[in-house]
């Protein structure tokens, strides 16, 4: 039944792993809960109702995720195009909320229709292996800035950018304490190092007041003041064609590389590339951005954090299953999983992305012409905080410098007509 349903193949996988695995990539991306309505909150949107939204449009796109494309990838709406939809098309271009969620809506619905017609994925086949390969490790150093910057063991510096955070505060040692704990059951190969390592710094910082438990057991607050809110008055301006097509071009390469970075990292890659029912995975991404919209949220997304769950062992939809189940328990136990501090699950991400670093290997720094395009995608994601940016340069700079070296022949009519969209989308959206 598990096999059949999930993929499940018990002579490579045990339930024990993709159970963990489901759980830790929860807790990885738990974080979501809390800052997902924070943001939509700023846009105007009540957020209560956007944290139901969080939840189910979550718990929908995971199952889809699960069951159809039997992958142990976890959906929720996004970091970045949260961010988007609130302080740009509200707060900077003075539109109403209910305009940004008609832009997902239709985005959703343009997905869906790439996805069917086979679209999606011949763009993954029109990116250079060498590219791709080089995705999994950009990604490895971004997740890991995110886990040093939640952690604030890196911090904000006017004079520059980044600078090691206060190594006094009892939040940013608690970080330090849980990443060699977590690095220790890694090296002894302790089963479920990463989901350890977050459960026992979550206790440990009980006593130094840094995880607050209040009282576990809440209602789900009404989806009502969020439920199908568009305003379809303006769905043919300039303006709404801007901002779907920019969530579009986000989205659609925030998802291409977190499945070809986490899927390398899982070995389910071949030689050739290739990606088992990518499809399903896109499908199962359009559709949950289509019903966020529905339920009042943000464009939905394929987790980076997935990379976590993926390095306890899980892979197959039993472990995105998992994750589905654990927001279902979070509609009721809200405060229980917001009290784990970002000090907790920042171990698991710098960690994992140490492990991500794996396929650096395959790129050969001594060929100028194909290292500094896959240095540009590697240096670009946690520099410019962008999986989708970083891939978008490293093609753009395959192309021009391919063509202005005379090397024409490892280019082909896909590569050159997406290198041209992507200055086109730099240069006017």
């Amino acid at each position: 039944m598990l096999s059949k349903i999930f993929g499940f193949d018990p002579k490579s996988m045990t339930i024990k792993k993709e159970v963990m695995g489901g759980i830790t990539t929860f807790l990885t991306m738990a974080y979501i809960l809390a800052v997902n309505p924070s943001i939509l909150g700023d846009a105007g949107m009540d957020s209560g109702a956007v944290f139901t939204a969080t939840v189910v449009s979550s718990i929908v796109a995971t199952v889809v995720m699960a069951i159809y494309a039997k992958l142990p990838f976890a959906l929720a709406p996004g970091m970045g195009l949260n961010a988007f939809f609130a302080y740009t098309i509200v707060l900077t271009m003075g539109y109403s909320w209910q305009f940004a969620l008609t832009a997902v809506f239709l985005e959703g619905i343009i997905f869906i229709l790439l996805t069917i017609t086979g679209l999606r994925q011949k763009i993954v086949e029109c990116m250079p292996l060498l590219l791709r390969r080089s995705i999994s490790p950009g990604i490895g150093l971004f997740i890991a800035f995110i886990g040093l910057k939640n952690a604030g063991i890196v911090a904000n510096s006017d004079a520059t950018f980044v600078t090691m955070g206060n190594l006094h505060d009892p939040a940013v040692l608690l970080a330090c304490f849980g990443i060699l704990l977590t690095a220790v059951l890694l090296v002894r190969k302790v089963t479920g190092a990463l989901l350890i390592g977050i459960l026992i710094t979550t206790i440990v910082g009980i006593p130094l007041g840094i995880t607050n438990f209040a009282n576990p057991v809440s209602t789900p607050p009404s989806l009502a003041p969020v439920f199908c809110q568009f305003e379809w008055a303006s769905v043919a301006s300039i303006d709404m064609v801007i901002c779907v097509l920019t969530f579009l071009f986000i989205d659609m390469f925030d998802t291409i590389g977190t499945l070809i970075g986490v899927s390398n990292r899982a070995g389910m890659v071949d030689e050739q590339g290739n990606i088992p029912k990518l499809k399903q995975a896109f499908m199962a991404d359009a559709v949950g951005t289509t019903l966020g919209a529905v339920f009042g949220t943000s464009t939905v997304t394929t987790y980076v954090e997935s990379a976590s769950g993926v390095n306890v062992g899980g892979r197959s939809g039993l472990t995105s299953m998992t994750t589905a189940l654990c927001f279902v328990l979070a509609l009721f136990l809200a405060p229980l999983f917001l009290a784990i501090p970002a000090q907790a699950t920042a171990p698991a991400l710098i960690l994992v992305g140490v492990m991500m670093m794996h396929d650096i290997r395959k790129v050969d720094f001594s060929d100028y012409l194909t290292a500094i395009p896959c240095f540009i995608c590697i240096a670009f994601m946690p520099l410019t905080y962008s999986i989708s940016d970083g891939i978008l340069m490293g093609l753009i700079s395959w192309v021009l410098l391919h063509i202005c070296s005379g090397n024409l022949k490892n280019l082909n009519i896909g590569m050159v007509i997406l290198a041209i969209l992507f200055i086109l989308k730099y240069a006017f959206l």
